[in-house]
C-alpha cells in the first residue's frame, strides 16, 4: 500500500516554479495559491488561439499540483478581458472551414472543462471590461467578485454568433436564472456590477482599490482550509446537475465518507476538542 501511495504522489509537481507563456502565473511565497493574469493591457487582454490553449493545457495540469490549493483568475490595467480578439481570432475564423471551426470551439470548450475539473477552487477577480470569452472564464470560475465598474457582457449576438457559446446556455442559467440569463444572451447587453450581485453572478463586489486584495484573502482561505475536501465539494457541484433526488444523495453519502476517512477530519476534530486552529494536509 505505501508503494502504491509513493506512486501516486510521484505523480504530483510543485507548481511554484511554472511559468506561463500568454499569461502570467505565479503563487504565493508556500506555492497554495496561484494567481493567473491576463496580461494584455493594452488591448483590455483579449484572448489568442495561444492563450486559450495555455489555459485549457494549465488547469488540465492543475489536476497534478503539489502545492496549488486555490487559484484567483484576473486581468492587468483596470480590465478583466475584452474576449477573443478580433484581429487574431475572429477574422480568422471568418476564413476557415467547418472543421477547423469546429476544432476551435470545441478547444474554448475544453478550457471551461478544465477550470471545472481542476480541483482547485477558482476565484475570478472582475474588473472593468469583462465581455465574450472573458465573461465565459468568470461564468467558469467557481466564486466571482467584483468592482461597481465591472461590465460583464455575453456579447456573441452582437458579432451575429448564438449564446450558445463553451455552455453558457447550460452554466449562466445556473447562476443567474433561465430569464435573465436568456436576456443577456440574446441581446448581448452588459449585466452592470449591481445587476451581477443582485443575481447572484458576483458573490461581493468591492473597490477597485482593494478588490484583488479581497480576491487573495477568499482564495487564502480556501486554500488554508480543508483543500481536499473543497475539492470534493467543486466535483460534486458539477457532477449532480445532471442527477436526480435519489442519485444526487447517495452520491453526496460516498462523497463525505471519503472526506471522513482522511486524516484532515481527525485534525479537525483534535483541533476542535483541543480548542487550536486545525492544520489540514490534504489527506
Amino acid at each position: 500500500m505505501s508503494e502504491t501511495r509513493s506512486t501516486m504522489a510521484a505523480m504530483k509537481r510543485p507548481f511554484k516554479d511554472h511559468r506561463a507563456t500568454h499569461f502570467s502565473f505565479e503563487t504565493s511565497a508556500d506555492g497554495r495559491v496561484a494567481t493567473v493574469r491576463l496580461n494584455r493591457p493594452e488591448r483590455k487582454n483579449p484572448l489568442t488561439f495561444e492563450s486559450y490553449a495555455e489555459l485549457r493545457d494549465l488547469f488540465r495540469d492543475l489536476v497534478y499540483a503539489s502545492d496549488v490549493r486555490a487559484i484567483v483568475l484576473a486581468g492587468a490595467g483596470g480590465n478583466f478581458s475584452s474576449g477573443g480578439d478580433v484581429f487574431e481570432i475572429i477574422e480568422p475564423l471568418t476564413r476557415m472551414a467547418m472543421p477547423d471551426l469546429l476544432a476551435f470551439t470545441r478547444m474554448t470548450g475544453d478550457l471551461v472543462k478544465a477550470m471545472r475539473r481542476c480541483p482547485q477552487p477558482i476565484v475570478a477577480a472582475v474588473d472593468g471590461v469583462c465581455a465574450g470569452a472573458g465573461a465565459i472564464l468568470a461564468m467558469a470560475s467557481d466564486l466571482r467578485l467584483a468592482t461597481p465598474e465591472a461590465k460583464t457582457a455575453f456579447l456573441f449576438a452582437r458579432v451575429g454568433l448564438a449564446g450558445a457559446d463553451m455552455g453558457a446556455c447550460g452554466i449562466l442559467p445556473r447562476i443567474i436564472g433561465q430569464g435573465r440569463a436568456a436576456e443577456l444572451l440574446f441581446t448581448g447587453r452588459a449585466m452592470t456590477a449591481a445587476e451581477g450581485a443582485a443575481w447572484g453572478f458576483y458573490n461581493a463586489l468591492h473597490p477597485a482599490a482593494d478588490m484583488e486584495a479581497k480576491a487573495q484573502e477568499l482564495a487564502r482561505s480556501l486554500a488554508d482550509g480543508p483543500w481536499f475536501a473543497h475539492g470534493m465539494t467543486k466535483t460534486m457541484l458539477n457532477q449532480e446537475w445532471a442527477m436526480g433526488l435519489e442519485e444526487l444523495i447517495e452520491a453526496e453519502a460516498q462523497a463525505q465518507a471519503i472526506c471522513m476517512a482522511t486524516q484532515d477530519f481527525r485534525r479537525a476534530f483534535e483541533a476542535f476538542a483541543a480548542k487550536a486552529k486545525p492544520a489540514f494536509e490534504g489527506n
